[in-house]
């Protein structure tokens, strides 16, 4: 069956390009691209034939050995005399927000490094108790080393806003908060008041990130958890990033793309990681279904979330056995390494740029394969089965 090319998709075109008719090769330049574009060599009328005229075997058995060297030549002048085949992800003219930026070392900083290194404008989204901290040490340079992009630049974060993700309005905000000496000389950090602030200063965004969870009893098993715990947890960890995407779909362009972080405990047991928090991120990944048909429907949005593996960020730390997870990660994982902070960056800058522009609704994993493994290998009954291990 002939296979059918899209008119969004074409992949590159073949090099070397072959006619059965007069049984010479041809060089053809590579190109990837999103628009429909004739090689200079004659198309393939379907996937199980070259030429109407010729049957495809009978082709290649008439062909003169003489021509395998010119096949070679010919593939070998193309690329010495033509740039590399590209496939880039190019956000300029894209803004994103990144909602739970504090420090240079998790999970958000690195996706707003990403999106940066491919051309984006980033504006972030900080925890109003961490406001003061995270702003003097950006202007004091301590984060300039992280801020280093792939070409030498630093990453410019043009604004930073006060945000509180557990409150849309302001009448929701309890008055100990509101007097609350961390709160003292902030302003305009719910929800709905970021958002309002975000429009008046640029118009519109392109990119939302949430990279933000909180569980005030992660410590405590799901059986001793309070009701409030589990609540907040839900409310911090899952229903702020509805109420981030309900609230700044508005001012979002038509095309643009959502994410958020989730993690494995969603769907397995992972003991230690309590007070709800399993229960948040399985909430966060039905949410992100049900959005991606909303928002894509109604907005032309895509939504999806990122399934992190274990990072040794200060967040992390706070769960107590980061070290521990890092540790069997490293020994069960099909990628025996350890995970970096970039490459859920960049797997996150893949997702906001046109290269995904078919994927919405989806839990991507990045865990160096961690998820598909059923069995913790490092297991001393295993110890007789000679399971490879990387060198």
């Amino acid at each position: 069956m002939a296979a059918a090319a899209t008119p969004t998709t074409h992949m590159a075109t073949i090099n070397p390009c072959m006619s059965s008719s007069r049984k010479v090769f041809k060089s053809c330049v590579a190109s990837f691209s999103t628009e429909s574009r004739e090689p200079s060599c004659t198309r393939l009328s379907s996937s199980s034939h070259i030429s109407s005229r010729r049957p495809f075997f009978q082709s290649l058995t008439s062909v003169p050995v003489s021509l395998k060297r010119a096949l070679t030549r010919a593939t070998s002048a193309a690329n010495e005399n033509k740039p590399l085949p590209g496939l880039p992800v190019d956000l300029r003219g894209k803004r994103a927000f990144i909602a739970g930026v504090a420090d240079d070392n998790g999970y958000g900083w690195a996706i707003a490094k990403s999106l940066a290194a491919a051309g984006a404008e980033i504006i972030v989204g900080t925890w109003v108790p961490a406001l003061n901290i995270f702003e003097s040490s950006l202007r004091r340079g301590k984060f300039d080393e992280s801020r280093v992009l792939p070409d030498g630049s630093l990453m410019e974060i043009v604004k930073v806003y006060a945000m509180d993700a557990i409150y849309d309005t302001l009448e929701d905000v309890p008055e100990d908060v509101k007097t609350n000496k961390r709160y003292a000389g902030a302003s305009k950090w719910t929800v709905q008041e970021l958002v309002e602030s975000v429009k008046q200063d640029y118009g519109s965004i392109d990119i939302l990130v949430h990279s933000l969870a909180n569980g005030p009893e992660v410590s405590k098993p799901l059986l001793e958890t309070s009701r409030n715990g589990y609540l907040a947890a839900i409310s911090a960890s899952s229903y702020s990033y509805v109420s981030l995407l309900k609230h700044f779909i508005p001012i979002m362009n038509p095309g643009g793309s959502s994410l958020s972080l989730t993690y494995i405990a969603s769907e397995r047991i992972i003991p230690g990681y309590g007070g709800g928090m399993s229960s948040a991120k399985a909430a966060l990944e039905s949410d992100t279904r049900v959005m991606a048909f909303e928002a894509g429907r109604k907005h032309k949005i895509r939504v999806n979330t990122i399934s992190a593996g274990p990072l040794r960020s200060r967040a992390a730390k706070a769960i107590g056995f980061i070290d521990m997870m890092i540790d069997y990660s490293i020994a069960n994982a099909p990628l025996q390494k350890e995970l970096s902070a970039e490459e859920v960056g960049n797997a996150a800058a893949f997702l906001a740029s046109p290269l995904a522009s078919a994927i919405t609704g989806a839990v991507m994993y990045v865990d160096n394969g961690l998820n598909a493994m059923g069995v913790g290998v490092d297991s001393p009954i295993f110890e007789n089965l000679n399971i490879p291990k990387s060198i």
